[in-house]
């Protein structure tokens, strides 16, 4: 990668892998992880469609961070990190 590409993928420390099931399941996933440890860094994959829309949104409704976006490290579906809430300043 150069300095021109994509940014590399954050840290992480939970992973999900929603591959397969549609909307809305990747982001109930999602959910119950952001639930069951609010400090964790979430790495979600998921290939449904959906979720393009749903994930960036779904970080906007409960004050979540999508720190980054982009193609799953295998190569099937799509990743995105989810970080806790930036502090308040």
């Amino acid at each position: 990668m150069t300095a021109s590409g994509p940014a590399a993928m954050p840290a992480y420390d939970v992973v999900l892998d929603e591959r397969g099931r549609l909307c809305p399941l990747p982001v109930i996933a999602l959910a119950r992880a952001a639930a069951a440890d609010p400090a964790a860094r979430v790495l979600l994959l998921a290939d449904d469609p959906a979720a393009e829309t749903d994930v960036p949104a779904w970080c906007a409704l409960r004050q979540r961070t999508l720190a980054w976006a982009g193609d799953a490290p295998d190569g099937r579906g799509r990743a995105y990190v989810v970080s806790p809430p930036l502090p308040e300043p």
